[in-house]
């Protein structure tokens, strides 16, 4: 049996929702602390939404592309 995952935000302890690109993740969040330091990121529901706000114009014109 897989061990769940925990929220990679400092502080947070919440479990893991979503895994995304710790490079994203840094970019789109600044202002938390991350203790992950390898290639992806656990986020949490509350982290992830949070993730999906500051990234909407950047998806959107991402999907314009195509």
């Amino acid at each position: 049996m897989a061990a769940k995952e925990i929220c990679a935000v400092v502080g947070c302890g919440l479990e893991a929702a979503r895994s995304l690109p710790t490079v994203k993740v840094k970019a789109a969040l600044p202002e938390h602390q991350l203790t992950s330091e390898g290639r992806r990121t656990h986020l949490c529901r509350n982290h992830y939404r949070q993730f999906r706000k500051k990234t909407k114009q950047e998806r959107e014109l991402e999907r314009l592309g195509w």
